[in-house]
């Protein structure tokens, strides 16, 4: 208890449709938060890519990679030379004909330590859900000292998914989005981070991509709904920040959701809406 981790979320525009030229954006500002001092680097969702899923077209195929490929693999040589944690979004093709939008976790040796992928693909404004399947495991990651999950971006707009990884330990959950401006992001983020006594620390787009323009606004929020810091909702920045894992279990002793919880009288959400309606 009472470890020390130095965050630093990126976050930056991939506007360009040649994805060399997105990395190489990344790998800029990879390095320049690893020398000041970032343990643990999060960069934002598709983050070698335009947001191509607001066009419906068979070519967008194409920017599906493997863990192998060549954007993981430049993350995978940063996180080395750095000797950093980096996380690192994109449109993974696990096999012919099968993709997730994927979050890969890199260690300072720069291997793959594990992945997270996208429980809630999102058809609210994209065409994700015509792209890529769901995701079904919320896998825990011990960094540092720290219990650390993942929710990609239109997973935050579902309690469960902060709940369950919550449940499975969570004490800091990293956000890659891509995004627009909503008027609840802020009470959002707050909110979840306050009701589950967990750090959240969203790490959004920003600014034009095709037809599309992402709103910024990547903070971090402490486990009593402080925001710790904020970026702009306009500019590519560098976001880092100090968090203290004694936070945490404060947190939770001034607020002992743990203890009061009732997961026994809480069974119909885990049942499709039709079973707990009786309708079926």
């Amino acid at each position: 208890m009472g470890e020390k981790m130095k965050l630093s979320l990126i976050q930056m525009n991939s506007g360009s449709f040649d994805v060399k030229q997105n990395v190489d954006k990344a790998a800029k500002y990879v390095t320049e938060a690893t020398k000041k001092g970032a343990e643990v680097i999060v960069i934002p969702e598709f983050f070698n890519t335009p947001y191509f899923c607001q066009y419906r077209d068979y070519k967008y195929m194409d920017y599906a990679e493997r863990g192998d490929g060549y954007s993981i693999s430049a993350m995978r040589d940063l996180a080395k030379t750095g000797k950093v944690y980096v996380v690192a979004t994109i449109f993974e093709e696990e096999a012919a004909g099968l993709y997730f939008d994927t979050a890969f976790v890199i260690d300072p040796e720069g291997n793959i330590v594990g992945k997270f992928r996208k429980i809630h693909p999102s058809a609210v404004k994209g065409l994700e859900k015509i792209y890529f399947r769901p995701g079904n495991r919320f896998p825990i990651f011990e960094i540092l000292g720290w219990k650390v999950g993942i929710m990609i971006c239109y997973d935050f707009f579902f309690p469960e998914t902060a709940r369950v990884t919550a449940v499975a330990g969570a004490e800091l959950i990293l956000g890659p989005f891509a995004t627009f401006a909503y008027a609840i992001w802020e009470s959002m983020m707050r909110t979840r981070a306050y009701e589950n006594g967990i750090y959240l620390a969203p790490c959004n787009k920003v600014g034009p991509e095709g037809d599309y323009v992402f709103s910024g606004d990547s903070m971090v929020v402490s486990p009593m709904g402080v925001i710790e810091a904020r970026a702009s909702g306009s500019a590519e920045e560098i976001l880092i920040t100090e968090i203290d894992r004694s936070v945490v279990f404060d947190a939770r002793r001034k607020l002992p959701i743990w203890r009061d919880r009732r997961p026994e009288v809480y069974k119909s959400i885990g049942i499709p809406e039709e079973m707990a309606r009786g309708l079926i």
